[in-house]
Order: C-alpha cells, then structure tokens, then sequence
C-alpha cells in the first residue's frame, strides 16, 4: 500500500512539474523582433511612397541600411539554439531604421513642397519672358542660331510644364533649367542687338519732326514707315490720317548698305513715281528716291574704309507697293501693303510726296514698357 501511494505522490508531482516546466520553457524563450520589424517596414514603405529615395536621399538610404543590418543579426540569432538567442540589436536597428525613414518621409515631404514652389515661381516667370520675347521679336530679324534656341527653350518649358503637374518635380526641374538657360541667353543676345539698333532713335526722331512741320506747312500729305511695329503712317497736314500694316525686307533691322542685303532703307525719300497696271508686277506702286545724296556718300564712304568690299554694288528700285497681307516680312527692301490699302494712298499722293522711313516713332523704353 505505501509503494502504492509513493507511486501516486511521484506520478502527481511529474504531472505538475511537466507544465510548470513548459510553462517556464516558454516564458524564458526569447521573442522575436517580429513587431518592430513589421513598423520598421511600414514606415520604410511610407517613406517609399512619399519619395524619399528621391528628395531625401541621404536618410532614406541611412534607413535601409539601418534595416538589412537588423535582418542580418535577426538571421544570425535564429542560427543559434533557441535559448541563446538575443534580439538586442536586431531591435536596435529596426528603431534606428523606423526612426531614419520617419525623418526621410518628413524631409521629403518639406523638400518637395518647396521644391513644388520653387517650380511654379520659375514657370510663372519664364512664361512672363516667352511673352516678352514673343511681343519683341517675333517679326524682328534675329539670326537662325537664337530663333533656334528660342524655340528649344519653349519646347522645354511645355515639357517641363507637363512634368510638374504629373508631380515630377526633379525632372521638371531639369527641364527648367535647361529652358531657362536657353531662353534667357537668347532674350539677352537679342535684347543687346535690339538696344544697339536704337541707338539711332535720335536720328529718327529728327527725321519724323521735320516731316511732320513740312505736312503741316504745306498742309499736304506726308508717309511715316515705322519699321519697328511695322506700320505705314500717312498724315495730312501733321495729323495722322490713316494707318496701315507694313511688310518689310526679310533684313529690315538696320539701314540698307548694299544691293541683294534684303534690307529696308532708312532716311527721307520723296515719291518719284506711280505705277499701276501693267507697269508693275506689284498691282500698284510708288517709286522712293533710294537712293538719294546721302545714301550714295554712306555707300562711298563704305568702300573707301573697307566696310563693304569694292565690288559691292548700292541698291535701288525702292517702293511702297501692293501685294502685301502675307502676315511675314518677305520684300527684297520694299514695302508692301494690301491692294486695298495702295488704292487708298495712291488716290491721295502724288510725285514729291515725302516718305520717311524710320526704325522706330518710340523709343526702346517705351517699346520694352508697352
């Protein structure tokens, strides 16, 4: 009887002590770093998605690699048998990674809001300068090289432009810088070409006073060629009665030097002569006096010092005719008007009637403010 009990009291006492054993098993086993792993890679993929691998580089990278150490020593630990595991460093690094992606989601976040910013301002502006450069010199002779250019730079902004509402601020970027660097250094080449050709405004303006007294004293008609906006001002009596769109030479910039430079002239012409019918192939046209004394001493002069080669030979057959309404400067020298229009001005002059031919009424000021 007492082996029996003795048996009993050891059977319960291995029945208590198996669970108890477990249970103690189970309490010391180490755990696993699962949590901080799993909020390690959500705040990576946060990170991700916000663009911190592009505009927080540097801490996006920080928290990757904060990452693939803690999988590395995670893997290291399980090798190791179960009870000797230590998951220490495996939780230090998953914090450090969590920690780095947070600040890279943050810093990205702040970037590419500025950077955001930054864009619109640049876009705003460089469209501001299209319209400046457009208003200036879409019909003024600038060389193939800058109208090139020009029209790169365009390109690019409208790239950039469709970049950035897709939220590509980085390529946008690139895309603005190249277009501002393209349209600025064009604006600035032709602006200095622009100023350089004013400086004889003071001439003109000499020119257009004097013909203007002459109207009004001879109370007579009177022909004002504004080259620069492309106007054909006629006056009686110093008041301006009609105003007509001119087409230009292709090389109207500047005053004609030679035959064949495809150039407007400037100075003070009279009308010569009036053709109509088969007289010309222009439907209707007045002859100007190009060219006169002193276009013939700048042409001289041109030689003698080598600014024109001696075989260059000087232009004439300089007119006011019809034909025009092409929207483009596409004249030899000439100007040319609508017929409508030459009916209306060759009703009205006769031969001796002045022509004044001019680069601009206003000057540079006031063409850039306008």
């Amino acid at each position: 009887m007492r082996k029996v009990w003795r048996d009993v009291l050891i059977f319960s006492a291995i029945a208590v002590s198996i669970p108890l054993v477990i249970l103690l098993l189970i309490h010391f086993t180490p755990k696993p770093p699962t949590g901080e792993m799993e909020y390690a890679r959500e705040i990576l993929s946060k990170a991700e998605t916000n663009k911190a691998d592009t505009y927080s580089k540097k801490l996006f990278t920080e928290a990757k690699i904060f990452y693939d150490s803690a999988m590395v020593n995670w893997e290291k630990e399980n090798k190791r048998f179960i009870y000797f595991r230590h998951y220490d460093k495996v939780i230090m690094f998953a914090k450090l990674s969590a920690k780095k992606a947070s600040q890279a989601t943050d810093n990205s976040i702040s970037s590419s809001s500025n950077l955001k910013i930054i864009l619109e301002q640049k876009i705003g502006s460089l469209n501001n300068l299209v319209t400046q450069i457009d208003e200036l010199f879409t019909t003024y002779p600038l060389t193939s090289e800058i109208r090139s250019r020009i029209s790169k730079g365009k390109i690019l902004l409208d790239e950039a432009e469709i970049v950035y509402d897709k939220g590509q601020y980085l390529q946008a970027n690139r895309k603005i810088t190249d277009a501002e660097y393209l349209l600025t250094e064009s604006y600035e080449n032709a602006s200095a070409n622009l100023k350089n050709y004013f400086k004889s405004f003071s001439i003109w303006k000499k020119w257009v006073d004097k013909t203007l007294n002459e109207s009004k004293k001879s109370r007579d008609y009177s022909i004002i060629i504004d080259k620069f906006s492309r106007k054909c001002f006629v006056y009686l009596s110093g008041s301006k009665k009609y105003e007509f769109e001119a087409e230009l030479g292709r090389n109207w910039v500047g005053d004609k030097r030679e035959r064949g430079d495809l150039a407007t002239p400037e100075g003070m012409y009279k009308i010569t002569q009036k053709f109509d019918g088969s007289k010309t192939k222009y439907y209707k046209a007045l002859l100007l006096d190009y060219p006169n004394e002193e276009d013939k001493e700048k042409f001289r002069y041109e030689i003698q010092h080598g600014s024109l080669p001696a075989s260059a030979k000087i232009g004439g057959l300089i007119e006011i005719h019809g034909n025009g309404g092409k929207g483009i400067d596409w004249t030899e020298g000439c100007i040319a008007l609508t017929d409508s229009e030459m009916n209306v001005i060759f009703k009205i002059v006769k031969v001796g009637t002045p022509v004044t031919i001019i680069g601009s009424m206003v000057d540079l000021k006031d063409v850039v403010d306008k």
